[in-house]
């Protein structure tokens, strides 16, 4: 009896054992997933750079007290959310910046500040004002950036352009104008290279 239950026992657990290759395996496809985008085309849309929930919208955002306002708009990335980023206008790369940094909660606004991040800087297609900045921020989890364009590539509206690893924050700003009208609300749900954050109304 003593025998049979050992066994037993012995059986389940290299049984439970030989499934965590499984769930590793399991993980890595949900992290590195890549599900197929449908970008609007309308040359007006900002659209996502990034998958997860809306965390601010700021009309009025200045970088320095001597910068013009910018239109910002900032999204959290959680573990579950797809990892890629997304370009969300059409045009050149000018820019590419990585700066080293702290690895605080991606929900701070510290963090926007003091973290550790990768700024891309876009000249749009017209209509769209530019500089376009897209920002990749690192988090307490996320610690590895990926930014694979580089200054002089051309991009479409949703092309992929990098990875926040296991999640953070991604930021986007853009001049801001009165013709823009925001789509989007803080808490909403979106999707990279899908969602129109803000509309340029101005020409129809």
């Amino acid at each position: 009896m003593i025998g049979a239950a050992l066994t037993a026992a012995i059986g389940w657990y290299f049984a439970w054992f030989a499934l965590i290759p499984g769930l590793i395996a399991i993980a890595l496809l949900l992290f590195y997933r890549d599900p197929p985008r449908r970008p609007p085309q309308d040359p007006r849309f900002l659209l996502a750079p990034a998958d997860g929930r809306i965390m601010r919208i700021d009309r009025d955002y200045r970088v320095g007290a001597d910068v013009a306002p910018e239109l910002r708009i900032c999204i959290f990335l959680s573990v579950l959310d797809v990892h890629l980023n997304r370009a969300p206008c059409a045009g050149v790369v000018r820019e590419v910046v990585h700066t080293p940094g702290k690895f605080l909660n991606a929900l701070k606004e510290e963090a926007t500040l003091r973290n550790e991040n990768s700024l891309m800087r876009i000249e749009p297609r017209s209509p769209i004002p530019g500089p376009v900045h897209v920002r990749q921020i690192a988090g307490l989890l996320a610690k590895r950036i990926v930014c694979a364009a580089a200054p002089g590539d051309h991009l479409a509206a949703g092309e992929r352009f990098g990875m926040i690893k296991l999640g953070s924050q991604t930021e986007l700003r853009a001049p801001e104008s009165p013709d823009w009208t925001v789509g989007v609300e803080v808490g909403q749900l979106v999707k990279g290279g899908e969602t129109i954050l803000a509309r340029l109304e101005m020409g129809g």
